[in-house]
């Protein structure tokens, strides 16, 4: 399970957990402007917008779980096993399959206004990308400067939701998810006001009493509150580096802890990667479980005028700081 976040402190950051119980060598991908992007249902995209994110490359091809392109678009996929129903190629409408949607996305657009008009007369079909390979359950977040949207196909057919919290879970579909908030509208990070008995003194006790109530739990609806409480309410300055570590303490308040959620047969879900994309930047900065230092990738740094793929493994192994010699 998963959680995606869009944050603007002074800038965009758009970043998410992959929570899963292993990963599959995931890299950080770069699809530069040339590469051709094939579809299985649409004409080749031969040029493009770059992009830049982590992927799982299969024959040459980038399996994007998340990522933006040179224009500052973010994309995120998100598990979503019980309500996804992808459909059967349909005529008359722009047939993507669900591995495909992120490069069309990004690839073709520059701004949710572009993303939601392209994405108006989309059908997600559910073509397998392999064999070996079927089609994974998702929903997705789509961010820009200014605003976010989700997009859900469920039997009722494609919807795209506008995303005023930029917070995206897993289950329940988004409506659900938001209309949830209103059980917690009272939560805050200032002191609780006596409301209970307000002609006797209970002084607050602790510090933080005010958000008492806020789910602690790791399932997705309770992460969605928690991810809006902590965004909505995070503060940060306007220097780069403070804004990427606030995003990934936000990030870090929904992190799954190895043994905490058992899937049975001694396997234990965990957050594999966070990422932070700074759109205005275009840079992509990720940790993963075994390594909490923050790495950086940096899309303006390669030629987005080229052919090829260009992948950086993920750096796992735990990057430590000694500030004195150790014998």
């Amino acid at each position: 399970m998963c959680t995606a976040v869009s944050y603007h402190p002074h800038a965009h950051y758009f970043g998410r957990t992959l929570d899963l119980e292993h990963h599959y060598h995931e890299c950080i991908t770069i699809t530069p402007r040339r590469f051709p992007l094939p579809f299985r249902h649409l004409a080749t995209l031969c040029t493009h917008h770059a992009i830049i994110g982590t992927a799982y490359v299969q024959n040459g091809y980038p399996l994007y779980y998340d990522g933006m392109n040179e224009k500052g678009l973010c994309m995120a996929g998100l598990r979503f096993p019980v309500h996804c129903a992808y459909g059967a190629v349909t005529a008359g409408k722009e047939n993507v399959a669900s591995f495909e949607l992120i490069p069309c996305v990004l690839g073709r657009c520059s701004d949710i206004s572009e993303a939601r008009a392209m994405l108006e007369n989309l059908q997600i079909t559910d073509t397998a990308f392999s064999k070996a390979l079927p089609p994974s359950p998702l929903h997705w977040i789509i961010a820009d400067t200014d605003s976010s949207i989700t997009v859900e196909q469920t039997a009722e057919g494609l919807r795209i939701y506008d995303n005023p919290v930029g917070v995206l879970t897993n289950e329940p579909p988004f409506p659900m998810q938001l209309l949830r908030l209103a059980e917690f509208m009272q939560l805050s990070p200032t002191p609780p006001e006596n409301r209970l008995a307000p002609t006797v003194e209970l002084p607050p006790y602790s510090r933080g009493m005010g958000a008492m109530g806020l789910p602690g739990d790791s399932s997705s609806p309770s992460r969605f509150v928690r991810a809006v409480f902590c965004k909505t309410h995070s503060l940060s300055s306007n220097d780069e580096a403070d804004s990427v570590a606030q995003f990934f303490h936000i990030l870090q308040s929904v992190a799954q802890l190895r043994g905490c959620v058992s899937l049975g047969n001694g396997s234990y879900e965990r957050t594999v990667y966070s990422s932070c994309c700074s759109a205005g930047h275009g840079i992509y900065y990720y940790t993963t479980y075994e390594n909490s230092a923050v790495t950086a990738v940096d899309l303006h740094a390669e030629n987005l005028d080229g052919e090829a793929l260009i992948s950086y493994p993920m750096l796992r192994m735990m990057q430590i700081s000694r500030q004195n010699s150790t014998k």
